[in-house]
């Protein structure tokens, strides 16, 4: 039973004091009924003795101390799941957006669950195909894997996330596939356009869209990836599908962290962010992964712009702690007009190994991602050098990796956000350009390969 009081002290900005309450948890959700009816949701923040902290929902324009009163619910903000969640478009609070009826659910969730049990964990180790040939062949997403996107102001990893939206698949499996997309703290326009892309390319009947907008509150950006990661949980691990959790922006979420621990006027850490920035990210980062005895999974690719485009600035620093690597965008091949302007060379997949191969993609994958990354390598080297000291420093062989370089620019990495690749198309593709430099250059790549896919002539 609701537990009611008319015993609030203050009020400052978006946060209410109550007097006198018992047996209040933190985390608990309430309402706060104004003189005119009107009802306010809130959340518990802090609990000190008999004094409860919380923080609205909504803004706090025209409570009455005297006539509102708080009634607490007896439960942290939960969300009723059910399989007709998917094709559906929610708020950052659970609750349809979309025009469309209320959903019946099977069963209400915490929307706190618990980071996965180490020991529970199975290994990730199947591919997962994006149909994007710098993701696939070169920093290869696994199922179960965090992967985030490290991106900069401007640049497009909205059309990046949509695509990878669009395209990603488990290859070999008449499996369910699923995506569940969290947005936080993006404009309108933004929010538009991934309903509008989902709903065009008909990916929204297997999607799931929680979008909270910039002029939304901020607790309730808080709750908006924890609502994802529960519908996540209900459709990996209780209806066994294949899940790919995509939230943009983690940087708009962890503004969001900081304006209300500012609010509670907790003690600062680094850039004004809470103390505890990396256990909340952890807590959000370590609900994906594969859980022995399900055949389910979820896949998680957090993106983040960052600030400066600063990789030492703490939200892309603690991110690149907790996950298995990451994917760059570079604002120089986005002035070359690369699409999408990824940066392999600094990007990462720390459980690529783990997910190519014969058998998962082909034979050959190791050798001439190892070989692809390595010519890149010399000929940006080699460009570099051209700059400084002209072309007619550089020796043949120079040359053909500069123009390894520039052909591997605009052929493998750029294929535009409407192109779908799969793994085999990207391989050969690898081996057109590695054509480009003499098969005795190629020393990381086994003779019995070099043999099939280079024969001498």
């Amino acid at each position: 039973m609701p537990r009611e009081y008319r015993t609030i002290q203050e009020v400052a900005g978006p946060l209410v004091l109550v007097q006198d309450v018992e047996g209040v948890t933190y985390d608990e959700l309430g309402e706060i009924e104004l003189a005119n009816g009107e009802i306010r949701r809130c959340k518990v923040l802090e609990i000190d003795g008999s004094n409860a902290l919380v923080q609205l929902f909504e803004n706090s324009a025209g409570i009455n101390l005297e006539n509102s009163k708080v009634r607490f619910l007896g439960h942290s903000i939960e969300l009723g799941v059910s399989e007709d969640m998917l094709g559906r478009v929610f708020d950052g609070m659970g609750s349809p957006i979309d025009g469309g009826v209320d959903i019946i659910p099977e069963k209400r969730m915490d929307i706190n669950g618990l980071a996965m049990n180490p020991t529970a964990r199975s290994y990730p180790e199947e591919f997962i195909q994006t149909g994007i040939s710098a993701i696939d062949g070169l920093n290869t997403l696994v199922r179960g894997q965090k992967l985030p996107i490290f991106s900069g102001s401007g640049l497009p990893h909205s059309n990046l996330a949509a695509q990878i939206a669009r395209q990603a698949k488990v290859l070999g499996h008449a499996e369910n596939f699923a995506v569940v997309f969290a947005a936080m703290g993006i404009t309108f326009e933004e929010s538009n356009f991934f309903i509008e892309d989902f709903k065009r390319t008909g990916a929204m009947e297997r999607t799931v869209l929680f979008v909270n907008l910039a002029n939304d509150p901020a607790i309730e950006r808080i709750s908006t990836p924890r609502m994802a990661l529960t519908a996540a949980e209900y459709l990996a691990f209780e209806k066994e599908m294949h899940v790919l959790v995509i939230m943009t922006d983690i940087t708009n979420y962890a503004d969001a962290l900081r304006e209300v621990s500012a609010a509670r006027k907790e003690v600062p850490g680094r850039r004004g962010y809470p103390g505890y920035l990396y256990t909340d990210l952890a807590t959000m980062y370590e609900r994906a992964g594969r859980l022995e005895g399900h055949t389910g999974s979820i896949t998680m690719i957090p993106i983040l712009t960052m600030p400066e485009d600063d990789k030492t600035h703490p939200i892309p620093d603690l991110t690149g702690y907790i996950t298995e690597g990451q994917i760059i965008l570079s604002r120089e091949l986005y002035r070359k007009n690369i699409a999408p302007p990824i940066d392999v060379l600094p990007s990462l997949s720390r459980l690529k190994d783990k997910g190519i191969g014969e058998g998962k993609t082909r034979a050959d994958h190791a050798n001439t991602m190892n070989q692809l990354f390595a010519a890149y390598a010399r000929g940006k080297d080699a460009k570099e050098l051209m700059v400084i000291l002209g072309e007619a420093a550089l020796t043949d062989i120079d040359k053909l990796y500069a123009k390894f370089a520039d052909e591997f620019e605009t052929r493998y990495v750029s294929q535009g956000y409407t192109t779908d690749r799969s793994i085999e198309e990207t391989l050969d593709l690898g081996w057109e350009l590695l054509r480009i430099l003499p098969r005795t250059e190629l020393k990381r790549i086994k003779k019995e390969f070099l043999d099939k896919y280079y024969p001498e002539s």
